[in-house]
């Protein structure tokens, strides 16, 4: 997998008699290659857990939908296989829950699912929770501050993509549902703000999309907000400790490994430095030291192992 490192500033001063120069130079985020996984999967999933663990999920591997998971250790780039879930599934969603339990939603193994399963990292075990109002694929998932899990959009069928949204209840283990996005989406990536709204970016809707828009979980409501650089599904968002939003990677007539930045306070969108390699269908998560690392997708022709670090 990949992780980014972060931006490093160098700034010098020539001094004469007759003038003061000085020149300042940024130099782009960089991309470095980690440990690799122990079986190359895409559309899986990856959470970053309480004890700075990565937990990566099911998935797909080319030939089959996956129910194994395993843990990525930062401190020594390395992986080790942990409990699988009780149901094979690609394209579901996982969120860390206030407790460090993490929440499994929906996916896909032949048949549409609404299931949903949590995991245990005390007890290295998994337990069936509530299900979904919907089936769902190819949707998105953000915890929001009062411990509910928002959960929109979403692939169903060959022809239609939702709007729809619903929230789960950890203290009774169910779903409800909240207000439908502007825009019919599915392959897009949702980001919990520091200001605590969500952002919405990018997905598909028979055609590849720019659009962006916040959720109000005050007033539970949705408003555009500013498009990205390239039309994009299937990527992936982050959100920095400086409260940008990296988005890398995904599909837009080709696999993408071009990356940029949105950023809340100006409603702006910038371009950053690109992955190693081009990615559709892989994860990314922000690490306790700020980096952001990286796994698997599918790359030009096959499914990968192979993780970075932004």
């Amino acid at each position: 997998f990949s992780k980014i490192e972060p931006t490093t500033t160098s700034t010098s001063t020539t001094t004469s008699t007759t003038k003061t120069k000085s020149t300042t130079t940024t130099e782009i985020p960089k991309w470095t290659m980690t440990g690799n996984m122990s079986i190359a999967r895409r559309h899986h999933t990856a959470t970053i857990l309480i004890n700075g663990f990565v937990l990566v999920t099911a998935g797909y591997n080319g030939f089959t939908h996956l129910k194994s998971a395993e843990f990525y250790n930062p401190s020594t780039d390395t992986w080790t296989t942990t409990a699988n879930l009780s149901i094979a599934r690609s394209y579901h969603t996982a969120s860390i829950l206030a407790d460090g339990s993490v929440l499994v939603a929906g996916g896909y193994n032949g048949t549409y699912l609404n299931s949903a399963e949590l995991y245990n990292p005390t007890s290295d075990t998994w337990t069936m929770t509530g299900s979904m109002n919907a089936t769902r694929e190819y949707h998105t998932v953000s915890p929001l501050e009062d411990g509910s899990v928002l959960l929109a959009g979403a692939f169903t069928n060959s022809i239609i993509n939702q709007n729809s949204a619903e929230l789960y209840i950890p203290s009774i283990g169910t779903w409800r549902s909240t207000g439908d996005m502007r825009y019919h989406r599915s392959g897009q990536t949702v980001s919990t703000l520091l200001s605590g709204f969500v952002l919405v970016a990018g997905g598909s809707n028979k055609i590849d999309l720019d659009s962006a828009e916040l959720y109000s979980p005050f007033t539970s409501t949705w408003t555009p907000t500013g498009r990205m650089t390239v039309e994009r599904y299937d990527h992936t968002a982050s959100t920095l400790r400086n409260g940008y939003v990296l988005v890398s990677g995904g599909y837009n007539s080709k696999i993408l490994n071009s990356a940029e930045l949105y950023n809340p306070t100006s409603d702006t969108w910038i371009t950053t430095g690109s992955m190693n390699a081009v990615r559709q269908y892989h994860t990314a998560s922000t690490l306790a030291n700020g980096k952001v690392l990286v796994t698997g997708g599918m790359g030009s022709s096959t499914a990968l192992n192979s993780a970075e670090l932004y």
